[in-house]
């Protein structure tokens, strides 16, 4: 986890700016800048849920039956930290996808004729003034409806994970 510590320490937009001012806008550097930055995130709470897991009595029983750490890992443990990181994975995509949007209006991310809704906002942000708000408007009604949308899916996933039906009362 130190590891991890050291990478957080390091803004996630600027770690991303200055790797791709060094090396260039290229869509594989930004998801891999962006990847290692998310990573310490993705960790810390995979290994809190994880700590909670590994303290049960079924571990535990699955320890003193002989089973491999391998196997306690896949089977035991995986299955019961599935809902928490079903919510931070959504919570790190919507986050993400606007990382790069902002990448790209600032210039520093895809380059046209790619499609990408921050290089939209940032070519049409010229509209606003002269009166024509649709160019920014849609790309970031776009942004917003995907951040939604992966939220209440991550969400109805991470309820699927742990067997929460919706309207029904639980108890």
């Amino acid at each position: 986890m130190r590891g991890m510590d050291v990478i957080l320490a390091f803004p996630q937009l600027v770690f991303a700016l200055v790797v791709v001012a060094t090396v260039g806008p290229k869509l594989w550097l930004l998801v891999l800048a962006v990847g290692i930055t998310t990573m310490p995130r993705v960790a810390r709470v995979t290994r809190g849920a994880a700590v909670e897991v590994v303290e049960r009595d079924f571990v535990r029983a699955a320890e003193s039956l002989g089973e491999s750490k391998r196997k306690i890992l896949f089977f035991e443990i995986l299955p019961n930290i599935t809902s928490p990181l079903v919510v931070e994975a959504s919570l790190r995509l919507t986050f993400n996808i606007a990382v790069i949007a902002a990448l790209s209006f600032l210039g520093f991310g895809l380059q046209p004729p790619a499609a990408d809704w921050g290089l939209m906002i940032n070519e049409n942000r010229q509209g606003l003034l002269a009166g024509q708000p649709w160019g920014v408007l849609l790309p970031v009604a776009a942004i917003g409806l995907l951040t939604i949308g992966t939220s209440l899916i991550g969400d109805g996933f991470a309820r699927a994970a742990i067997g929460i039906q919706r309207g029904k009362a639980a108890g």
